[in-house]
């Protein structure tokens, strides 16, 4: 019994420091940020808050308006201000909602400095049914629960089953939970406005990889195999996902994860796929199907970790003796 309930108590311990050292006190650092302007001034306001920033921000000068709308669509910086006696700020809110509003905090100081009032315009706007920027991350959290709940099922009641049979439950699981998260997205909650065939698509290459590795996992965890995919699927993938707070909020260990991790594959995937045209979405579904194809490579491993822990057949008997070993038999 006390062996048991070691594995909630690690759950715990493990939600705490991934939750509380992830999400507990989000700070900037090397956050990208713009000033459109060519002149003096605008290289002065740049060199002024990338020095006060203490490396909170990475300011740099772009020539123009359109350049940095650009960089903006395209996730290489998050925010663009242009100075001037009626300064406007340029954010895109489907980038990171979060983000936004750090980058909005910075720059309403820097022009209440100059007693101007800020415009802010949003040129990457997130649907009406997500206001916060927020829904793809807890449909990320539906999709998780769902997939790393399901191995839990198909290891403990399927375990008598053969392992290609577990392997086809997962799969087809996989494309019942990516269903049921493409109707929240769409027709019930209306979190994406456009693109939901992509969404469904990345929700079946998630969930099925979530799947595949838990329950290639259990042949060698058993019993621990709940802790050992909340480990991965939970613990380091909802923190490095990029879902609440973007890599450049968090500490280094959560923002380095988030370049690899399935969960923030499919988060900015999503966002890629929807609100920013398709850039960079190559990238992003080439993460999804390396997890994927892991799953398949564990799952492999597993089954022959199978065969070999199964009793060679017993080797069948000789129907009949030799008519000398009969006579030695009966004594002739």
């Amino acid at each position: 019994m006390l062996g048991h309930l070691l594995t909630p108590l690690l759950m715990c311990v493990g939600m705490g420091l991934a939750y509380l050292g992830a999400f507990h006190a989000p700070q900037p650092h090397d956050l990208r940020v713009d000033v459109v302007g060519s002149g003096p001034s605008a290289q002065v306001l740049a060199q002024t808050l990338h020095d006060n920033g203490d490396g909170a921000l990475d300011v740099r000068t772009v020539p123009d308006r359109e350049t940095a709308v650009t960089a903006l669509r395209e996730q290489t910086s998050f925010g663009a201000y242009l100075p001037g006696t009626h300064p406007e700020l340029l954010v895109a809110s489907a980038s990171s909602d979060t983000s936004a509003m750090a980058v909005e905090k910075v720059f309403t100081k820097v022009a209440a400095g100059q007693d101007a009032p800020l415009e802010v315009t949003d040129v990457a706007p997130v649907p009406d049914g997500d206001p916060t920027g927020q829904g793809v991350f807890f449909l990320l959290v539906a999709l998780s629960i769902g997939s790393y709940a399901s191995v839990a099922v198909i290891g403990g009641a399927g375990a008598v089953l053969a392992l290609r049979v577990r392997a086809l439950l997962a799969t087809g699981m996989s494309l019942v939970v990516s269903l049921v998260g493409a109707v929240f997205a769409g027709p019930m909650f209306h979190l994406v406005d456009r693109g939901l065939g992509g969404v469904w698509a990345m929700s079946w290459l998630y969930s099925a990889g979530i799947l595949l590795i838990g329950v290639g996992l259990h042949t060698f965890l058993r019993r621990w195999t709940t802790l050992g995919v909340m480990v991965l699927f939970v613990m380091l993938n909802f923190t490095s996902s990029g879902g609440i707070y973007r890599p450049e909020l968090q500490p280094g260990f959560f923002g380095s994860l988030h370049a690899f991790w399935n969960g923030a594959g499919f988060v900015e995937g999503v966002r890629s796929h929807v609100y920013f045209d398709g850039h960079a979405l190559g990238g992003h579904l080439l993460v999804l199907a390396l997890w994927l194809l892991a799953g398949v490579a564990v799952t492999v491993c597993a089954g022959l970790a199978e065969a070999r822990r199964r009793p060679a057949p017993a080797a069948p008997a000789q129907e009949e003796e030799s008519e000398e070993e009969m006579e030695e038999a009966v004594g002739v």
